[in-house]
């Protein structure tokens, strides 16, 4: 019994990825996530006790592998200054992993403060990872640094999920040049 509930739990958060991939957090609903894994719309509420409960587990699953993944792109860099392109290009090579879609929905929505202490946490975890290898570099203020960093990468992930002008592979190239040498390109 208990391994069927736990594979309808894996089914419904499954769910739930492709739901807020496809449609952000509008699209995540009882009724959807219902009719996307037949389950009654009541079984679901003995999984979740609501939307916010299903986006914090969610959060406590996905975020973990997606920061491990980048995490692992930095460790098999050389150097501190691979490792910032590594930081920056992983990240946005998971633009369209379905994984990190419904982070990037999740992240923009609104959360109760549970799930976005987990959020901060995870997120807190990879900007920790840049801040030594900034650091290494020879940053005066890495902490600053990596925040700015961040949110060069984010706003790259925006322009990648909103199907740009300009290819994906050229946003990536200039998010990767801007953070190795700055605005002097």
């Amino acid at each position: 019994m208990a391994e069927h509930r736990s594979m309808q739990r894996a089914a419904l958060l499954d769910a739930a990825r492709s739901l807020l991939s496809e449609g952000g957090t509008e699209a995540l609903t009882f009724p959807a996530l219902a009719e996307r894994t037949g389950l009654a719309r009541s079984s679901v509420y003995e999984y979740f006790r609501s939307r916010a409960a299903v986006v914090e587990e969610l959060c406590e699953v996905d975020f973990p592998v997606w920061a491990a993944d980048v995490s692992a792109a930095m460790e098999r860099a050389g150097t501190a200054e691979a490792k910032v392109e590594a930081y920056v290009r992983r990240q946005l090579e998971l633009v369209g992993d379905r994984r990190h879609r419904a982070v990037v929905a999740i992240s923009a929505s609104e959360l109760d403060a549970g799930a976005r202490e987990k959020i901060r946490a995870a997120h807190g975890g990879l900007v920790a990872m840049i801040v030594e290898a900034l650091a290494e570099l020879g940053h005066a203020q890495p902490r600053l640094a990596a925040m700015l960093l961040q949110g060069v990468v984010d706003a790259a992930v925006r322009r990648i999920e909103l199907g740009a002008a300009e290819e994906p592979t050229a946003i990536v190239d200039a998010a990767v040049s801007m953070a190795l040498r700055g605005v002097r390109g």
